[in-house]
Parts: C-alpha cells; structure tokens; sequence
C-alpha cells in the first residue's frame, strides 16, 4: 500500500475541473502537502495506507475559495460608517481615520482578524490591497494562509509613503527581499485611475514588464470615476491604461461596473482578469457590474468581498449567493451565471488571476491540498439533491467546518489552530476604542 500523510473521506468531492464534476462517496489523499489522488472511498481504503484519516460523510470537499480583491486590515474599520455614497465615505471617514491611525500594527491586526474571518469562511487564498504590505507578509507567514499582497501607489502621502519615489523604492525592496513562492505572490496595486497619474503608472507597466508581476487596481467602479477620468484625461479610464500599455492579461480590474459593449469586448479579448464584488458595488450604490456579458464572451472572471469596511464580511460562500443571483436579475435570464460557474470564479477564477493556478484553485493531483469541507447534512442544506447547489445557493459559512492549506490543517470543527482567538480579540479591542473617536478630534 502507498503510504500518505492524510486521507480525507467525504460524502462528495467537487474538484471544479472538469467543470460541473462530482465525486460521491470519495476521497482525497495527500503526501507532503499535495493531492496525490481523487478516488472513491473503496479504492483509496485499498490504495493507502494513511497516518491519517479524516472520515466526513456527510460534507462536501471543495477546493479552497480564493478572495481575489480585499484590503484585509481594514476589517478593524468594519461598521465605522455605513450608508453614504463611496467618495464621501472615502474621503470624510476612511481616510482621515487612515492618516491618523494606519501603521504597522494596525495592519497586523486587523490583517490577523481578516485571517480568521476567511479561514472561517472557507478561504485559503487572497488578494490585499492595502498599506504596509510588510506587515500582511508577517501576519501571512504566520498563520498558513496563502495571499498575493499588493504593492501601493498612489500620488498623494499616506501612512506607508509620502511620494511616488518613495513607494517606488519601497516597492523595490520588498520585491528583493522578500521573494514570492508558493505562499505568497507579489502584485502591483496602484489605488485607481484617480488617484494615479500617467508618470507612476508608466513606471507601474515597466515595473510589470520587468518582474513579471500583475497590476491590480479599482477600475470603472463608479460614474463619478468615468466622469473625472473623461474632464481630466478626455478619455475613459480603461481606454487611458490601454494608452498606458496595461490592458492586456496580467491586469486585475476590481469592480468593472460600468463598462461599454466595446470595453465589454476588449477586456475578453485581451485577457483582462475581471475581479467581481457584488455585495460591496450594492452596498455603495456603486451599481451592477455586467457580468452575465462579460461570461458569455468568456472574460476571465474571479469573485471578491472587497474589505470588511464596505461589505462588511469577508465571506466568500455568501458572495457566491450574491453573484449568482445578482447575474440572473440583471441579464433578466434565469440561466446566467449557473452555480458552477460561480464556484468556478470563487477558486480557479481567482487562482488564475493571482498566478496561483499552477498550484492551486481545483483539486487535482500535483496541486496542494488546500480543500474546504462544506457540511451538508444540517437541516439548512437537506435534502442535497446537487452539492454545488446547495453550497452557492443554500448553505452558508458556519457549515464551513474544517479547512487545509498545503495538507495543514488551519481549521479543525470550526477552530482556528494557528490563530488564538482570545488573544486576537484582546489585541482588536484598543484599536476600536481609538477608532471610535469623533473625527472632529482627528483634525
């Protein structure tokens, strides 16, 4: 018999390639961090001989979901001020908070508390935008989770730098001395259009070109965005980056609510990796991204909860809900965006667009054992007629009940292993207290 570290049993395995595949009955098994094989239960209790084994019959395997546009830290601003419009938001009561309160420390902590919201959700693999990417890198290395952490631009000062040379430079060093591997990727994250101008973005794109890196970014968010962009630049913002020498397949555009049938075209055409946030573009009135259309021509599509700020949850199962629905209201048709095709965006989706696919997204063997076990047979979720259904559709995050990266088990029955939560909610609490402050004190 071939031995194996672990081998997991489930009621079903849904490995998201092939596309709509299941398996009943089966088993996942894993050797140094890695899917060996994806089998029934009978063969695999034959095949291996397992230090251990996980028996769940009444759960589905999923691989691990993949958050692909967040700003982790900002879970500690969760709840501060909610149903303004998004430039009032941003400029009279993140930012200001941002200018007084953001350092390293913040974003540990409020990165460590996004951790383990998306391992309870089901996530094992994100993408950050925020400030400090240093300190998301520790908090990464920390826990087990995987992330493409985003380097920021942006042409005003802030916390982590006070010019555009300056998040250049440190840009730079973070990219020398801390090299990406299988845990972690490095993006390049200038903020918006708006709020980067075409000399930092043309040294974004050769940065890009030169380290092989994707750019993320907010793109066609709001009207507000295409207005400004068309006063200032007499252009619409992605035909300004396609000036720019940016539209092509290692751009990751956030949000992409407001988009022509020719944008519609040239994001399918030339790869553009669309990276969906339903609940926060409803939540800010920002408005209804066309997905369904962009899917019908094949775009590269990810779903993300965008930050805890302007959602307010980090929760990848309930976005799916959200994504799928939204679609079929918006197209007026009851077949756009199918349940499959939506886990689809929240794994492999976001794999490719974070590079990670090589590795990671679908449960196959060679990829690493990041698997996520959805239990089914609780009331909310019986009878199961069809698991991805019942997951996209019917079950929700508390049912998310164990969770494993690279074959480590960073969940066990809806416990953390690596994060304390005692101790977390200890060290959020001062913060909540001084980000509480009236804003007439910031001043």
């Amino acid at each position: 018999m071939e031995p194996v570290d672990i081998l997991i049993q489930a009621g079903w395995i849904i490995p998201v390639v092939p596309a709509g595949e299941l398996l009943v009955d089966g088993a996942v098994a894993v050797a140094d961090g890695r899917i060996v094989a994806l089998c029934s239960r009978e063969e695999a209790e034959r095949r291996f001989q397992a230090a251990e084994t996980v028996s769940l019959p009444d759960h589905a395997l999923i691989p691990g979901l993949v958050n692909a546009h967040t700003h982790a830290a900002m879970t500690l601003l969760r709840g501060i001020t909610d149903d303004v419009p998004l430039m009032e938001w941003l400029n009279d009561h993140i930012w200001p908070r941002e200018v007084r309160w953001v350092d390293a420390d913040f974003v540990r902590t409020g990165t460590r508390l996004a951790v383990a919201e998306m391992l309870r959700s089901g996530t094992t693999c994100f993408a950050d935008m925020y400030f400090f990417p240093d300190a998301a890198w520790e908090v990464v290395r920390e826990t087990g989770i995987r992330a493409a952490l985003g380097l920021i631009f942006v042409d005003f000062p802030t916390p982590w730098a006070r010019c555009p040379e300056e998040y250049l430079e440190k840009n730079r060093a973070l990219l020398q001395n801390c090299p990406a591997d299988d845990q972690i990727q490095w993006l390049l994250a200038p903020h918006a259009p708006y709020s980067v101008g075409d000399a930092t973005f043309e040294r974004i794109a050769e940065l890009a070109d030169h380290a092989n890196l994707r750019v993320h970014l907010h793109l066609h968010e709001t009207a507000q965005e295409i207005h400004e962009s068309l006063d200032r630049y007499g252009e619409r913002p992605l035909a300004r980056l396609d000036r720019l020498e940016l539209v092509n397949e290692c751009l990751l555009a956030a949000h992409m609510v407001h988009l022509t049938e020719e944008e519609i075209e040239t994001v399918a055409e030339r790869g553009v990796h669309v990276l969906h946030c339903p609940e926060s573009n409803l939540k800010l009135a920002s408005g209804f991204c066309p997905v369904a259309r962009l899917a019908d021509r094949d775009a590269a599509l990810a779903l993300g909860t965008d930050g805890a700020a302007s959602n307010n949850d980090l929760d990848l199962i309930g976005e799916m809900r959200t994504a799928a629905l939204l679609a079929k209201g918006v197209a007026g048709d009851p077949e756009a965006l199918p349940a499959a095709r939506v886990l689809e965006m929240a794994t492999l989706g976001g794999a490719e667009a974070l590079h990670f696919d090589h590795c990671i997204g679908s449960l196959e063997p060679g990829k690493y054992a990041d698997i996520v076990a959805v239990d089914l047979g609780r009331p909310e979720t019986q009878p199961c007629y069809d698991p991805i259904s019942q997951i996209v559709y019917a079950a929700t995050r508390e049912q998310v009940t164990d969770v494993w990266v690279g074959g480590q088990q960073l969940l066990t029955q809806r416990r953390l292993t690596r994060l304390d939560w005692t101790a977390l909610k200890a060290e959020i609490r001062p913060w909540e207290i001084r980000l509480a402050e009236p804003l007439e004190q910031l001043e």
